[in-house]
């Protein structure tokens, strides 16, 4: 019988925390000081969870694709990346 190995993005787990820290009335801050995904993979992995790829989540192509596709349909003559 073969074993699934589980997998969750690293993502998820900040966007829970950051709620989290939110949600008791704290201010987190995403970027300052570095990169919040590989302790969020490292947790992950303590846990006994293998981290997803980061293909996998928000910003994998196919879904920044989707996004765009969406995006101009529903704001048609906006350019990407216009205010």
């Amino acid at each position: 019988m073969a074993v699934s190995t589980e997998t969750y993005n690293p993502w998820t787990v900040v966007h829970v925390v950051f709620e989290h820290l939110a949600e008791a009335g704290l201010h987190p801050v995403l970027g300052e000081t570095g990169d919040p995904g590989e302790p969020a993979a490292a947790l992950l992995r303590a846990l006994g969870i293998e981290p997803g790829r980061e293909d996998e989540g928000p910003a994998a192509p196919a879904v920044q694709a989707q996004l765009a596709e969406i995006r101009a349909r529903m704001f048609p003559g906006v350019e990407e990346g216009s205010p």
